[in-house]
């Protein structure tokens, strides 16, 4: 049904196309969209998405709450732990 579906993107803005976006929410295919992540990051203030009324932009806060951060920055601490030591780092990023 026409105007009946929603579309939230809080994973990798990639996976969404943007153009076709704006144009299912402004012909009312989409009736709303909410959108944590976007391609690029932040979209430029004159993005035609930040025009809608129907699509909510956030700035990548998906995040952002004590439990998670708490868990990276353990993550990072054992990391750093781990390569100061010479042993392997549980999410090394190798280059």
């Amino acid at each position: 049904r026409k105007g009946s579906h929603y579309v939230l993107c809080f994973y990798r803005g990639a996976v969404v196309n943007q153009e076709d976006l704006f144009e299912a929410l402004s012909t009312g295919q989409i009736a709303a969209a909410g959108l944590d992540v976007t391609t690029p990051e932040p979209l430029p203030t004159d993005h035609p998405l930040l025009t809608l009324n129907n699509c909510v932009v956030l700035p990548h806060i998906g995040s952002a709450t004590y439990s998670t951060r708490g868990i990276m920055a353990q993550l990072s601490a054992n990391n750093l732990l781990a390569g100061l030591s010479g042993d392997a780092m549980a999410s090394e990023l190798k280059m």
